[in-house]
């Protein structure tokens, strides 16, 4: 009797542990303490809110996910769940916090050294039967397990949701994600409709016609109380492809692709909302997104080469082998064979295991020669050909002596494609194949597992020819997830802004595997002084600081490798004057040698792009005049 009665106190004491937690919010500071996320449930909901530096950022949003299990549910003989939102009257069984701070070495990056400093909280919630269900006999009961894990660093607040193994055997039909984000009225966003479009600076109003069609991530936004935020997605690599769809007024939801079909125990992507009191805060903290993917898989890099690549325009041996030599000369290390070289790429009788009988290209003996000039060679080869030849692809690829692979029109958003995609650059490294996505793919920091995806399209670039306000709002969105593939051109006449707006974009644009010269032809080179900037500017670096700019203005970025410094700015629509203060990133109390590239058009020449070199001292201002779509390029050299 005693017993008894000491089971029902306990049983009583654990109701109460249960009703306190669920009754209770639950808060969670960034390291720095800027950013606190609030955990509480409301009607029977998960909602949070978020503040930054004491301003309000999220006032209210909803967590969670909707699942149907009532096929499955019914033919195991389990109660059928019949709310209709599937988190609602979850009931909250514990909270688990823990810290991490460490630091991680990228294979390559934007800088030599990241820190991954967060407070993290593990908030464990339950849904129907509450007895323990881990007994190896059939299970009846449901029962169904939800974590909610928030991290807060001092970039950002990230938020994942895991399923822990289930005993009843139930897997997860997801419908629908409720993840939310309100804001305060007044709030605009920086909206593109997909991957590769120009974007819309838009309220977050229901009357407004953009939101006809849900945005791309990240989505960046400046609040009404002047804040910068971006809100985007982390280490998607078996989900369904997440967009932001306006739900109400001023208030975001994240909205799948379609249904996905998990077995547990499973983590979902992560979402992460980064904040800034500059619109360059958000730049200098992106490396957020690649610390909420898991470490490098590949044992052994030493393989992974970033570089520059020029693009052979005409597929025939001698222009190939030219492209080789014109590699040597400017400093490149790939060339790239484009659609064509196998046969009509949409095509699904086109083969990708033999060059097209019409083509004069010994595709073994081009890379021989490549090699001997230290050049690598890339492909293009389209998805209708990677899907059904991968697995004989990459060994004869491997064999011929290919570098890296071009994904052509890759299919996005589903499961299942989005499987395969990940799958395939895991393939790929297996074989020591590097890898470009084109086309509609955005990156989740997914290259720091597989550092064999040096870049990625889904982007804007200048295969559409966009202006210099679309070029300059790209720093503070799409960069914000990851590498982008923009294809910098310099001779082609169709460009819309001028050569040393061009000639900055590999500094500002991060893309370990850039491709320059697009469109144009070893023969267009007639030995211009500028070009010795893309000759010695690497794609990757030691250290990167975005100095100054604004959302579809201007941007300035400072970048190093080893001692040496390179600085790109690239302006908008409107002309202005900007000054480099170079105590900002040069070393006190070193000289250095600076080339200054500008436009000017008054000079005599066809690029109009003048040069000038000067010693200077670390703390320098140095000032400049950015033209209209226009730019600069600089390059402190360290003097010794």
């Amino acid at each position: 009797m005693r017993n008894l009665h000491s089971i029902r106190r306990w049983g009583i004491v654990c109701a109460m542990v249960i009703l306190a937690l669920t009754n209770q919010a639950q808060t969670l500071q960034s390291p720095d303490g800027k950013y606190q996320f609030n955990f509480t449930q409301k009607d029977g909901r998960l909602t949070y809110s978020l503040n930054y530096a004491s301003k309000q950022v999220v006032e209210e949003g909803e967590l969670g996910v909707n699942i149907d299990n009532h096929l499955v549910e019914s033919a195991m003989g389990i109660p059928v769940d019949k709310s209709g939102v599937w988190t609602k009257g979850m009931e909250v069984t514990s909270v688990e916090n823990r810290s991490e701070d460490n630091s991680w070495k990228p294979v390559y990056g934007e800088c030599d050294q990241i820190r991954d400093h967060y407070n993290e909280m593990t908030i464990h919630l339950i849904k129907g039967d509450k007895h323990d269900n881990s007994g190896n006999s059939y299970d009846k009961r449901q029962q169904y397990l939800f974590d909610i894990i928030v991290r807060a660093y001092d970039e950002g607040v990230a938020i994942r949701y895991h399923f822990p193994e289930a005993t009843n055997g139930l897997f997860m039909h997801i419908t629908d994600e409720l993840t939310s984000f309100r804001f305060a009225p007044g709030a605009e966003a920086y909206h593109f409709a997909w991957a590769q479009a120009q974007s819309t600076k838009v309220k977050l109003l229901k009357s407004e016609s953009a939101w006809k069609e849900e945005a791309e991530r990240p989505l960046t936004l400046r609040l009404s109380n002047g804040l910068y935020a971006a809100i985007g997605e982390a280490a998607l690599t078996d989900f369904v492809r997440g967009k932001l769809k306006l739900k109400a007024d001023n208030e975001l939801q994240m909205s799948m692709y379609d249904s996905a079909d998990v077995i547990t125990a499973y983590d979902m992507p992560w979402r992460f909302i980064m904040v800034g009191e500059k619109a360059i805060d958000l730049i200098n903290n992106k490396q957020m997104v690649l610390n909420l993917n898991a470490p490098c898989q590949i044992q052994d890099t030493s393989w992974i080469k970033p570089g520059k690549a020029f693009r052979v325009c005409r597929l025939d041996m001698k222009t190939c082998m030219e492209g080789v030599d014109f590699c040597v000369d400017r400093g490149l290390q790939y060339i790239e064979l484009d659609a064509g070289w196998y046969g009509p790429e949409m095509k699904m009788s086109s083969s990708a295991l033999k060059v097209l009988e019409t083509r004069d290209i010994d595709m073994p003996k081009l890379c021989e020669y490549a090699k001997s000039k230290g050049i690598g060679v890339w492909v293009y080869v389209n998805q209708r050909a990677l899907y059904q030849q991968l697995d004989q692809l990459l060994p004869l690829y491997e064999k011929w002596g290919i570098s890296g692979i071009k994904f052509g029109f890759v299919q996005i958003g589903s499961q299942e494609w989005t499987t395969w995609l990940h799958n395939a650059v895991k393939k790929c490294a297996d074989h020591h194949i590097l890898v470009d996505i084109h086309d509609e793919y955005r990156p989740t920091g997914w290259s720091r597992t597989y550092p064999n995806l040096l870049s990625q399209e889904g982007v804007g670039g200048n295969e559409e020819m966009p202006d210099a306000e679309h070029n300059t709002i790209l720093p503070f969105t799409r960069f914000l997830c990851g590498p982008a593939d923009y294809t910098p051109c310099y001779f082609n006449g169709r460009v819309q802004n001028t050569k040393a707006h061009q000639l900055a974009m590999p500094v500002v644009y991060y893309s370990p595997i850039t491709f320059l010269y697009w469109y144009d032809l070893p023969n267009a080179f007639k030995g211009e002084k500028e070009l010795d900037f893309w000759k010695y500017c690497p794609t990757v670096w030691n250290e990167s600081k975005a100095l100054q700019g604004e959302i579809g203005e201007y941007i300035v970025q400072a970048r190093r490798t080893g001692n040496d410094w390179f600085v790109g700015a690239m302006n908008g629509l409107q002309a202005r004057d900007i000054t480099v203060n170079t105590a900002d990133f040069l070393k006190k109390g070193k000289k250095y040698q600076v080339e200054i590239y500008n436009d000017d058009p008054t000079l005599n020449t066809r690029t109009k792009v003048s040069a000038a070199v000067q010693t200077i001292k670390a703390g320098k201002v140095l000032k400049l005049h950015l033209q209209s779509s226009g730019g600069a390029a600089l390059r402190f050299v360290l003097v010794k």
